[in-house]
């Protein structure tokens, strides 16, 4: 197996092709799609570093994976798709996030509830491959009701469930976050061998500071600044909920979770073909 790392300043986002060595298949997991909010205007520029990527690396996309519905980034699944193929996939429990974002942006005409713009829906535990790589899928709530870990041979890759040691762990406070859920999830992935390498999907590295992806969780039990060994759940509960207390809202959030959910497709143009982003007033903070 073969990791590749692509970081996107911008969100903060790294993008992962993680590749089997053997077959030349690979998978691409947490893409961005470019978005300048002043100029309402998307462009491909990190993506078409992964696509440069592959065809220099010859290999064949499998999967477009995502770990969750993103609140700070569009995704480019559906690009990505255009130009090289494969299957985009997130978790099953996507509908829920779907049942609570698609009503408030109004935009069932072109935003299914039932998950079907996505290629396939993973269920706890369910397992598949990437060429002749096995992949086992480990539902991780807490951050969103969606949230997905991947583990592939000796790799998590956790994407906002837990961020380097010195960050700590995501947010709870979107719809359907719950900072106990979070902190069972996150027992879960520090129950995994402790060589286990965490391959997080940002990173907020103090100043001066360059960021950072790998961790193991040896590394997380010792260090993480809010679930290091010894914290309780009611512990993690209340430093979770009390930072979170007047928390921004994210940049991008609201066009990112209007495009994600869609797996990245910008939905119908208007009569004048138009495509365009809609702000809900005064629902969100």
């Amino acid at each position: 197996m073969k990791i590749e790392h692509l970081f996107d300043k911008d969100t903060a986002t790294f993008t992962y092709v993680v590749s089997d060595t053997k077959t030349s298949k690979c998978a691409i997991i947490d893409s961005v799609l470019d978005y300048d909010m002043n100029a309402g205007k998307t462009t491909t520029v990190s993506a078409d570093k992964v696509i440069a990527y592959v065809l220099e690396e010859n290999l064949s996309v499998e999967w477009i994976l995502e770990t969750h519905a993103h609140a700070d980034h569009l995704t480019a699944s559906h690009y990505l798709r255009e130009k090289l193929g494969g299957k985009i996939a997130i978790g099953e429990h996507i509908k829920e996030v779907l049942t609570f974002w698609v009503p408030l942006f109004n935009t069932a005409h072109d935003t299914s509830l039932d998950g079907s713009q996505f290629d396939h829906l993973f269920k706890d535990g369910e397992t598949f491959t990437i060429g002749s790589i096995e992949v086992k899928v480990m539902h991780t709530p807490g951050h969103t009701p969606a949230c997905l870990t991947y583990l592939i041979e000796d790799a998590a890759f956790v994407g906002d469930t837990i961020f380097m040691p010195y960050v700590g762990t995501a947010r709870t406070d979107f719809p359907g976050g719950s900072a106990k859920t979070l902190y069972q999830s996150i027992q879960k992935l520090l129950a995994l061998p402790e060589s286990t390498r965490i391959f997080t999907c940002h990173d907020y590295p103090p100043q001066g500071q360059n960021e950072s992806f790998l961790s193991t969780v040896a590394d997380q039990k010792a260090k993480n600044s809010m679930v290091h060994d010894g914290v309780s759940e009611a512990e993690y509960v209340a430093a979770r909920n009390a930072k979170d207390v007047g928390k921004a809202v994210p940049r991008l959030l609201l066009p990112s979770i209007q495009v994600n959910l869609r797996a990245g497709d910008l939905g119908k143009a208007e009569a004048n073909g138009v495509h365009y982003i809609k702000i809900p007033l005064n629902k969100m903070g």
